[in-house]
């Protein structure tokens, strides 16, 4: 069971209850005894030891947390996992895949759009989250949808160009893909 009290002791109080979600994170299927009142960041960290979510304020204005269920953009840190019941949620760790790294990824590594990096998970999924809806965003576009997330290193210029990097990565593949279709 994942457990509020995990981090303090080994032992949850007998009279907790709990109730059984069935969750896909990141591709994989998750059936799980939680708490009721259990944060979904913190089922995310402790329970399911995926530590690509940060948590910052725990009151939705920082973005830290930022992870995408059904592929919407929702802060973490204020929702139960109990509300994940049957939905699938994506985090950092699964933008990448066998074959590498996202262009995502590859867009905030190659125009240095971090660095401390505590934000950069949730500034990635917003990105995501911004070009599967808008393949060609502008830059005010990508600076309106990412307002929901602090940076308190950055003066926020290499991550917009990272995502408009990546939104071109990402047009230019599909657009090979097209030509190479039968």
């Amino acid at each position: 069971m994942t457990s509020l009290f995990a981090a303090v002791t080994t032992e949850t109080p007998v009279d907790t209850p709990v109730r059984r979600i069935t969750v896909t994170v990141n591709g994989k299927q998750h059936t799980l005894d939680v708490e009721p009142r259990l944060l979904l960041a913190h089922l995310i960290r402790q329970g399911l030891e995926l530590t690509g979510t940060h948590t910052g304020c725990d009151t939705t204005h920082c973005g830290a947390c930022t992870v995408l269920i059904d592929g919407s953009p929702v802060k973490s840190c204020t929702m139960f996992a109990v509300q994940v019941d049957g939905h699938e949620v994506t985090t950092v760790e699964g933008l990448a895949s066998a074959s590498g790294l996202h262009p995502i990824q590859e867009g905030f590594r190659d125009e240095h759009g971090l660095q401390c990096g505590f934000c950069t998970p949730g500034m990635m999924l917003t990105a995501k989250a911004l070009l599967d809806e808008n393949p060609d965003p502008t830059e005010d576009e990508v600076r309106w949808a990412l307002s929901g997330n602090l940076c308190r290193c950055t003066g926020y210029q290499n991550i917009v160009k990272s995502v408009l990097v990546a939104a071109a990565r990402l047009r230019a593949k599909d657009n090979v893909e097209e030509d190479e279709a039968p």
